[in-house]
């Protein structure tokens, strides 16, 4: 029988940046270079999106 698993990474990081834009950018491009490197494996787990966002920390954390 075959069955369906939903599954889900999340993650934070601090990084050093001028905006948010840029934060993002940092991010992004080290996300893209590690999945071109594992491409076969993110094919057969079935990834289909990798998202985030930046903020600056504060009380409401």
């Amino acid at each position: 029988m075959k069955y369906k698993v939903h599954w889900l990474i999340d993650g934070l990081i601090e990084v050093e940046a001028t905006d948010t834009d840029s934060a993002e950018k940092i991010i992004k491009e080290k996300i893209e270079t590690f999945v071109s490197k594992n491409s076969v494996f993110f094919e057969e787990v079935g990834a289909k999106a990798v998202q985030g966002q930046a903020y600056l920390p504060g009380n409401d954390e």
